[in-house]
Parts: C-alpha cells; sequence; structure tokens
C-alpha cells in the first residue's frame, strides 16, 4: 500500500512531487518540526507540542494562520494516520512547517505551508531499552547556547555530521558540546545526569533543545520524593563522576547511556522514572 503524507490539509502519495527547489526549507533551512507520539488516536503531549511549535513560529516571525488551532491540526493528524490505516496502532508523527517559496535570504513572504508524515512504532509505551549504549563527545563543531539552538529548525547539520562521526565509529550517540565546552544535549535529545539521588540537566541557556519530555520528567522530579533536581551546567569531567546518564525524546521516552569512554553506568533512576512516565502518559 502506498504510505499517503498530509501537505497542507491534502493527502498525497509520499513520492509525489509536492515540493520543489524554491523550497525555503531546502534553499535555508527556513523551517521547523515537531516529532510525536499518537496512541490510539490520542496525541501524546500534544498542548505541550502544540505550544512549542506555535512559539517557535512565532520566534522565526512566520505568519500563522487562523486556521492553525490546537483542533485543527489535531484533526489534519489523525486525518494522516487514517489514510495510511494506522488507526488501531502507535504512530511517529512529524509535523513540518516551512515558510513559502520566494525571496532570496529576505523572503517574499512570511505564510507558510505545513506537511504531516506518519510511521508505526513498535509499542504504545515507553520502554527502557537495556542494550550496550556507548556515547562518545562530538567536537568537531559546537552548539551556539543561544534562543534558536533551543528550537527544532531544520537547521540541524551538526546533529548530521555527528551522526556520521558516531557510526563511523561505533558509538550509538554522541554528546553535543557548546563554545564554553560545556555539555548540551545529545544528537536525538536532552540528557540527564545523576549522581547519588540528584539528577542534573543542563539549562535552556547552555543551548540545548526545549524538549517536552526533558519538560515532562523535571516537572515529575520536582513532585517525587527522593530526587532533587538541578539545572545546571555539565562540564564532560562531570560525566566520568556520574552514577547514570540517560537521554530523552518524544519518541524513545528514555535511553540509558551504558558506557562513555572507561565508564559504565547503571540505570536504576531511569528505570524508576519511565514508570512515572508511562504513568503521566495515561493519565492524558
Amino acid at each position: 500500500m502506498q504510505k499517503m503524507i498530509n501537505f497542507n490539509g491534502e493527502l498525497l502519495s509520499e513520492n509525489s512531487k509536492y515540493l520543489n527547489f524554491q523550497n525555503r526549507g531546502l534553499r535555508y533551512g527556513d523551517s521547523l518540526f515537531e516529532t510525536f507520539r499518537v496512541i490510539n488516536n490520542t496525541i501524546i503531549f500534544w498542548e505541550d507540542h502544540y505550544l512549542r511549535l506555535m512559539a517557535s513560529m512565532r520566534i522565526l516571525r512566520m505568519e500563522i494562520p487562523m486556521t492553525f488551532t490546537m483542533e485543527f491540526l489535531e484533526k489534519e493528524i489523525l486525518k494522516t494516520i487514517s489514510s495510511n490505516s494506522m488507526t488501531a496502532s502507535s504512530v511517529r508523527i512529524r509535523f513540518t512547517v516551512f515558510r513559502n517559496n520566494g525571496g532570496l535570504y529576505t523572503p517574499e513572504t512570511n505564510e507558510i505551508s505545513y506537511g504531516i508524515e506518519s510511521n508505526k512504532i513498535d509499542s504504545p509505551f515507553y520502554l527502557l531499552k537495556e542494550h550496550h549504549y556507548q556515547v562518545e563527545l562530538f567536537k568537531d563543531f559546537y552548539v551556539n547556547a543561544d534562543l534558536m539552538s533551543t528550537l527544532k529548525t531544520n537547521n540541524k547539520i551538526i546533529n548530521v555530521v555527528g551522526s556520521i562521526f558516531a557510526k563511523e565509529n561505533d558509538y550509538e550517540n554522541c554528546i553535543l558540546l557548546n563554545a564554553d565546552k560545556q555539555v548540551v544535549e545529545v544528537l536525538n535529545g536532552n540528557i540527564f545526569l545523576v549522581k547519588g539521588n540528584t539528577v542534573t540537566t543542563p539549562p535552556l541557556k547552555s543551548g540545548c533543545l526545549n524538549g517536552i519530555i526533558r519538560k515532562k520528567l523535571m516537572g515529575i522530579l520536582e513532585k517525587v520524593e527522593g530526587y532533587t533536581l538541578v539545572e545546571a551546567s555539565i562540564s564532560p569531567f562531570d560525566l566520568q563522576k556520574a552514577d547514570e546518564l540517560f537521554i530523552t525524546n518524544s519518541i524513545i521516552g528514555i535511553q540509558s547511556i551504558t558506557k562513555y569512554r572507561k565508564k559504565e553506568f547503571k540505570n536504576d533512576v531511569a528505570k524508576d522514572l519511565v514508570g512515572k512516565l508511562n504513568a503521566l502518559v495515561r493519565l492524558g
């Protein structure tokens, strides 16, 4: 069966030539995206994703259509899922917004178009995979510690080159640094460090992505007894002193890091938190 995508509300074959060489997302990375889970036709943490998308569009001075309500976009997302016969499945959605064609660096318009694509994922719940997961620092290029780096734009060339570096060297992931040589995040999500009962994650001012699961876990950690949450800069040296390191994003939930250089890590806190995260998903 040919998979369908949603382009500005119209369902098209994924092989359709609905974009051209003038596309500003292609030419300048003038684009934003959100990735999230949909389980049994329920969009997980939809309000958080929607509000982040709207805030990001405003920061990039994109014109938000009057039709772009939560209800309208939810309907379009579910329509896309239905067109691919995935209504009863667990689904990964990528929702992309880009400024319309025209202009060089200065656009001719701030009006936007959007695309929605869906792919099945294995589990309706977040599962903590306990396989070998080794990471290393990526030091060829650095993340800028500014507001732009906290957005999910299509400007992900550092992540692409870092992923190639990881693949070439048999690492599962790489840790990104900013110009101050402080830990920012990993290639595909945020990072948390556990030492004793203290859980630390880099602050947004470091340049890390304003991640939805990061936000949800921080809320959990602030409420449950037994943990102390800290937003603070993390140095590469701190990584080797940690008891535990783990990664978060909206698709995997939580992924434990098992090894960084010669240090191997446990995953007790990650196991505890993934259960609490799944409970939050069930509560809606």
